[in-house]
C-alpha cells in the first residue's frame, strides 16, 4: 500500500488530496478537497498573483487538514507528500512547497516536488489506467502543448503555442465581449444559442507544416468584429462566441490530426493508441466532441480524465508522487527543490519565444 498527501497551488485553487495504491489494483482516491479563488479574482478580470498567494496562505492548512480527514488515513500512515514545484504563479508555489516541506520534515517523510504538467500527463494513468506510450494535448490558461508521453519522466513535446495559451485565449475573448470571468465557461455558454457561421474567423496555423499553435491572429479578429458592429446585443455576442470556438475546434484538429499521424510513425507496434486531453480547457463539449470524432476517424482511443480532474487538483500532483516513488525517483527532487516559475516538462526542446503567459514557455 501507497498512501500520499498531495498539495496544488500553482495558481488560483488551493488543493490538497490522499491517493493510494496497492498491489495490482486500481488506484483511490480517497480525498479530493479544492477550493476555488474565483471569486476572489472575478472583479479584475483574471488571477491576481497577489491575491492568489495570500488566500493559499490563509486557506491551505485547513485544505490539508480536511483532506486528510476525509481520507480516513493519519498523516503517519501517509508515506510521502508531493506538491506542485512549477511551473505557475511563484507566490502561490513558495506557499504549496514549503508547508508540504514542513509537515514532511515534521512527519519524517520523503518529499517530492512535482511538475503541474507532469500531473496533468499522468492523469489519465490514474483513472483509465493507461499503458505508455501516448499522445497528451494540454490545453489551459497558461499551456497549449501536444507531448508524446514515454514514460515518468520522459515526455517529448511535439508542440506548442507560439504566442497566446488557448485558455488565455478564451479569457481575454470573454473579457472583450463583456462576459464574466472565468471566461472559458462563459464563452462555451454563449455559444450555445449562437450561430458560428456568421463570422469567418480564421484558423491560425492550419495546413502548415510547422506543427506549433497560434491564437494572437483570432483573438485580433475577434477583437475587429465586435468593434466593427458595436453596440454588441446578446446575440451578437452569442454569435461570436460560436464562431470563435469553432474556429478554436477546426484548429486544433488540424494541428492534433498531424500529430495522431506523427504518433503512428514514431510507436508503430502501439496497441490501441491514445490520444488525451487534459487542463481546463478540455472541459470544452464542442473541442472534446470534435477531437473525439477526429481521434475515431484515425483509429485512436480518446481519454479526457473527469472535469474535476481536467482542471488544477491535487489529487494528479499525488499520483505522480506515487508513480516517481514506484519508479524510485521520489529523491530526484526533494527538499532542495526551489519552486520555479518555469519548468520544462520536456527539458530537452528548445522553449519557444511568446509562448503564452509566464510559465508556458515549457
Amino acid at each position: 500500500m501507497i498512501r500520499v498527501l498531495g498539495i496544488e497551488t500553482s495558481c488560483d485553487e488551493t488543493a490538497a488530496s490522499v491517493v493510494a495504491l496497492e498491489g495490482d489494483a486500481a488506484p483511490k482516491i480517497l480525498s479530493n478537497v479544492v477550493l476555488s479563488q474565483i471569486e476572489e479574482h472575478a472583479a479584475f478580470g483574471g488571477v491576481v498573483p497577489e491575491i492568489a498567494a495570500r488566500a493559499h496562505v490563509e486557506a491551505l492548512d485547513g485544505i490539508v487538514e480536511a483532506a486528510l480527514a476525509d481520507s480516513g488515513v493519519a498523516l503517519a500512515d501517509i508515506d510521502a507528500i508531493a506538491a506542485t514545484a512549477g511551473p505557475g504563479l511563484v507566490g502561490g508555489l513558495i506557499v504549496g512547497l514549503m508547508t508540504a516541506k514542513a509537515i514532511a520534515a515534521a512527519a519524517g517523510k520523503p518529499l517530492i516536488a512535482v511538475n503541474h504538467l507532469e500531473g496533468h500527463a499522468l492523469t489519465a494513468r490514474l483513472t483509465e489506467g493507461l499503458a505508455f506510450p501516448y499522445l497528451l494535448l494540454l490545453v489551459s490558461g497558461g499551456h497549449t502543448q501536444i507531448v508524446a508521453v514515454r514514460g515518468v519522466g520522459d515526455y517529448q513535446r511535439w508542440a506548442t503555442t507560439i504566442d497566446d495559451a488557448l485558455g488565455e485565449a478564451f479569457d481575454k475573448t470573454a473579457k472583450m465581449l463583456g462576459l464574466p470571468y472565468p471566461g472559458g465557461p462563459n464563452v462555451e455558454k454563449a455559444a450555445l444559442s449562437g450561430e458560428a457561421s456568421r463570422f469567418a474567423f480564421p484558423r491560425p496555423m492550419k495546413g502548415s507544416a510547422q506543427p506549433d499553435f497560434s491564437f494572437s491572429g483570432l483573438k485580433t479578429a475577434v477583437r475587429q468584429a465586435a468593434t466593427a458592429i458595436e453596440p454588441l446585443s446578446d446575440q451578437d455576442v452569442a454569435d461570436i462566441c460560436a464562431s470563435f470556438q469553432m474556429a478554436v475546434a477546426d484548429s486544433l484538429a488540424d494541428r492534433v490530426s498531424r500529430a495522431l499521424a506523427r504518433f503512428r510513425e514514431t510507436f508503430p507496434g502501439t496497441e490501441n493508441p491514445a490520444l488525451v486531453v487534459a487542463g481546463g480547457v478540455a472541459a470544452n463539449r464542442a473541442i472534446k466532441a470534435r477531437l473525439e470524432l477526429l481521434c475515431a476517424e484515425a483509429g485512436f482511443t480518446f481519454v479526457a480524465p473527469p472535469l474535476k480532474l481536467c482542471t488544477d487538483n491535487a489529487a494528479m500532483i499525488a499520483w505522480a508522487g506515487i508513480e516517481r516513488l514506484r519508479e524510485g525517483m521520489a529523491q530526484e527532487n526533494g527538499f532542495d527543490f526551489a519552486p520555479r516559475s518555469r519548468w520544462p516538462l520536456d527539458s530537452v526542446s528548445a522553449p519557444m519565444v511568446g509562448s503564452g503567459r509566464r510559465g508556458a514557455k515549457a
